[in-house]
């Protein structure tokens, strides 16, 4: 279980939320730090203080800390700060990234691209684990189609084609998925039910005042009633949860 908000707003608004990760018994705290945005207008993150925020406040809470890196140049940084690097979306088939985390040390999280097929997802992988770095976690975030009711469509039936094309873990996002809170504790449910390795979820103590993404973000109290109910669903499952 991967959780914590959209970005990294300060310190007291992360500690605030890791409290409640920790509360849940999840291990890993995400929080972006650059935040690659369609708007060039739109909060851009905290950049390398933010860095300094995750890995202070992991560290605090005894979690393990994944962010998104948007360019090649950061890496030395993120190799400091950061457990685990996150690919985004549009970063997929960022091929000179892909080169780059083929020499890094760190776990890799690769997120599918907006429109990318499964094969194309799996070459991106192929990039990175060919420059020797093998720590590749697949990430359906969902893709775009021409739904509009929900921010993407969450592809469930991609976490059964990479477990049979590959031998890479996979995880889902409903949060980007759905783009929509109300919807993110079922499909979390029907990612573990599928066969799903982890989840990442975003949460936040005041979504509406969230500087991104708010309204896909989960407030505390349902977080945690959330990781109840995926307990519960994992032990039906004869799953290991955590």
């Amino acid at each position: 279980m991967m959780s914590g908000p959209c970005s990294i707003e300060s310190e007291t608004q992360l500690r605030t939320i890791a409290k409640t990760v920790k509360q849940s018994g999840a291990h890993i705290l995400r929080g972006g730090a650059y935040k690659p945005r369609t708007s060039p207008y739109a909060f851009q993150g905290l950049k390398e203080e933010g860095l300094k925020i995750l890995r202070k406040i992991g560290d605090e809470f005894d979690l393990l800390v994944v962010t998104e890196i948007p360019s090649a140049d950061l890496l030395p940084l993120f190799e400091e700060y950061v457990d685990i690097i996150q690919v985004g979306a549009r970063n997929m088939q960022n091929f000179n990234l892909m080169k780059a985390l083929g020499k890094s040390t760190k776990p890799i999280l690769l997120k599918r691209g907006l429109s990318a097929t499964i094969e194309e997802w799996l070459m991106s992988a192929e990039y990175i684990m060919s420059g020797g770095n093998e720590q590749v976690i697949m990430c359906e975030r969902g893709i775009r189609t021409f739904e509009k009711y929900t921010r993407n469509t969450l592809d469930i039936s991609s976490v059964l084609a990479i477990k049979e094309l590959s031998h890479l873990p996979i995880i889902v996002d409903p949060s980007h998925a759905a783009g929509r809170w109300s919807m993110i504790e079922k499909l979390s449910l029907a990612g573990l039910a599928v066969g799903a390795d982890g989840l990442i979820v975003e949460i936040h103590h005041e979504p509406e005042h969230a500087l991104s993404d708010g309204a896909q973000s989960l407030k505390p109290k349902k977080y945690l009633q959330m990781v109840d109910r995926l307990k519960e669903l994992s032990d039906l499952l004869g799953k290991d949860f955590r």
